[in-house]
């Protein structure tokens, strides 16, 4: 009798065991395939940056190899110093340093001032203004070149970083955007207890809002910093005189070709070193950039 009340039990429990058992088994298969669509993903994105560093220690005409060899025999390390022996590299890197440091100070400290002004101050036409600064988003670009390289030539600004620098002080549409969705998360009791203590708008701004959103500055700053450092257009617009030049321009000094071909080699070494500055800057900030996108709301 008892062996027969018994039964339903034992079954239970093993439809039990086995239910956990297959969830178990499940979930252990979802994060093995997450684990190699991420795994292959990440190969696929380092890939031209391994064969790019691969390129940059060979032989001229190794490089252009069939089928291509991935381990230089032996590493052509020279390749490097001939870099800045071919060309004023070190001076390019100087340039691009000045101009990128610039831009990123200029736009965290502009875009702040005027998302906090779209995220807590109430004025009139605010949500109309929000509106026309997002449409300017969608102005291609070649739209705006004519009419401000007639202004920057009007002031007499050509051939100088003014034209590069100044226009970030003003404020990035984008930036402004990031940095509103993410003061919108801050408690508005922190700011009202602030209010009672006595502290005025900029002294809570300054003082509270601003140390609350260092995820979301450094990701403002992160997306300046690569758009500035990788910027040709716009050097190549402005800039005349190669002691002005960027990285970005410096480049087109090792693909001119002659009777051999283009240096090829010296490209790539060019281009690694132009290349490590970004990795840099995004490794040390990886955690507060992906913090920074995660709570600005920003998807895709």
């Amino acid at each position: 009798m008892v062996q027969m009340v018994d039964q339903p039990r034992v079954a239970r429990t093993v439809a039990a065991r086995g239910t956990r058992l297959s969830r178990v088994t499940r979930q252990r298969l979802q994060s093995a395939a997450a684990l190699i669509v991420i795994v292959v993903g990440a190969a696929i994105i380092v890939l031209p940056l391994a064969w790019m560093f691969s390129a940059s220690l060979k032989r001229r005409m190794d490089v252009f190899v069939l089928p291509p060899k991935w381990i230089p025999a032996p590493p052509q390390w020279r390749n490097y110093a001939e870099v800045f022996d071919g060309a004023p590299f070190d001076r390019y890197l100087l340039n691009s340093t000045i101009i990128t440091c610039c831009c990123v100070v200029g736009t965290v400290t502009s875009c702040s001032l005027a998302a906090y002004g779209f995220a807590r101050l109430r004025f009139p036409g605010r949500e109309l203004l929000f509106v026309m600064l997002l449409s300017t988003l969608m102005l291609p670009e070649p739209v705006t070149l004519v009419p401000r390289f007639i202004v920057f030539e009007k002031l007499g600004w050509l051939n100088t970083f003014k034209p590069l620098i100044v226009p970030s002080f003003f404020g990035g549409a984008f930036q402004i955007f990031l940095l509103r969705q993410f003061f919108r998360t801050i408690p508005l009791d922190l700011e009202d207890a602030a209010r009672l203590d006595g502290a005025g708008t900029f002294r809570i701004f300054a003082t509270i809002v601003l140390p609350l959103s260092k995820p979301a500055l450094v990701t403002a700053a992160i997306f300046t910093f690569i758009f500035t450092w990788n910027d040709f257009l716009h050097p190549l617009l402005y800039l005349n005189t190669e002691d002005k030049y960027t990285v970005a321009i410096g480049l087109l000094n090792f693909t001119g070709s002659d009777r051999i071909g283009p240096q090829m080699h010296l490209l790539m070494a060019a281009s690694f070193l132009a290349t490590v500055p970004v990795l840099a800057v995004f490794l040390l900030a990886q955690r507060l950039f992906v913090k920074g996108i995660v709570f600005s709301g920003i998807k895709g």
